[in-house]
């Protein structure tokens, strides 16, 4: 189970941390968050996972063009200084975080794609402010990994017990144990051999009490609310996981019943992949991602008109 759980949540990079894609965004500062800016174009905000570098969406950026791209940086990821993310909760204050981006610059309803746990904060911004967003790409990952638990008959209370142990362990690994860990995991993350080294390293970059904290986030979150207010184009890729206790039919069955509150989601398996669909296929995934840029997205929510005074 904790195989399998490091498997979906673990979004890693693959290049040196100071390769940032695209500048500074202008007249913007938070102790949660970096972002950068390329292109021009519609919005489009990308969203690593978690222990991730913004260099992951580098060669989607690069073929194709025709955006304006805002990237997102956690703090406590890959090099960049733990911050306001050192201590408590990291899912929600990010998830607003990023919505705060979006309305201090004045983004026009922009498209918002997230990879891994990215792909958490891409459902939590859109679902919980109405009006924010145009359109939501996750890739892989599920909204509710606690549901995992919830097969084994486990109350909320043995499911908080377990996620702190996790939490706990992984915080106070020692060097020598959390390399080997994530020495493992980065095996499975991805088939493109050349990316492995780096991806370890952009692993052991990231702050490990941040990380743990994720992760613990990450298996106590239930974002099937946020699926379910969802009201623009979702699109979901995803993956058969190297080493997981289930078929292809039960990943199939999970996804589709996670989603299934989201009408007329595109929930798709893509095949022969690692977590990293961006860097085991490229053209599947950018073509994926061209497909979703052109879906119909749904018009903003109409602004009330104020009540008469009495």
């Amino acid at each position: 189970m904790l195989r399998f759980l490091a498997f979906l949540l673990l979004g890693l990079a693959a290049v040196p941390a100071a390769a940032q894609p695209g500048d500074p965004a202008p007249n913007f500062s938070s102790e949660r968050i970096g972002v950068t800016v390329a292109g021009t174009g519609p919005d489009v905000v990308l969203i690593p996972g978690l222990s991730s570098h913004p260099d992951v969406w580098r060669s989607t950026i690069e073929a194709v063009p025709g955006y304006r791209y805002h990237v997102v940086h956690v703090s406590g990821f890959s090099g960049r200084p733990a911050g306001a993310n050192a201590e408590g909760p990291l899912l929600e204050p990010v998830a607003g975080e990023i919505a705060r981006y979006i309305r201090e610059a004045r983004l026009a309803r922009p498209a918002i794609v997230g990879h891994s746990m990215g792909g958490s904060w891409a459902l939590m911004v859109a679902g919980r402010n109405p009006g924010l967003a145009s359109r939501v790409l996750v890739v892989d990952m599920l909204p509710y990994l606690g549901a995992m638990f919830r097969q084994q008959n486990m109350t909320d209370e043995q499911m908080v017990t377990i996620a702190g142990q996790i939490r706990t362990q992984m915080a106070g690994a020692t060097g020598e144990q959390r390399r080997l860990f994530l020495s493992t995991m980065t095996g499975m993350m991805t088939n493109t051999e050349s990316k492995r080294a780096s991806i370890l390293e952009h692993a052991l970059a990231s702050d490990p009490n941040v990380s743990a904290q994720g992760y613990y986030d990450l298996i106590l979150g239930n974002l099937l609310p946020d699926v379910a207010a969802l009201r623009v184009p979702l699109m979901v890729l995803y993956t058969q996981p190297a080493g997981a206790p289930l078929s292809p039919e039960q990943i199939d069955t999970a996804y589709r019943i996670s989603y299934r509150a989201a009408p007329g989601a595109i929930v798709r398996r893509v095949p022969q992949t690692g977590h990293f669909i961006m860097y085991d296929q490229p053209q599947v995934f950018q073509a994926a991602f061209r497909e979703f840029m052109a879906m119909t997205a749904a018009p903003a929510p109409a602004t009330r008109a104020p009540a008469p005074a009495q």
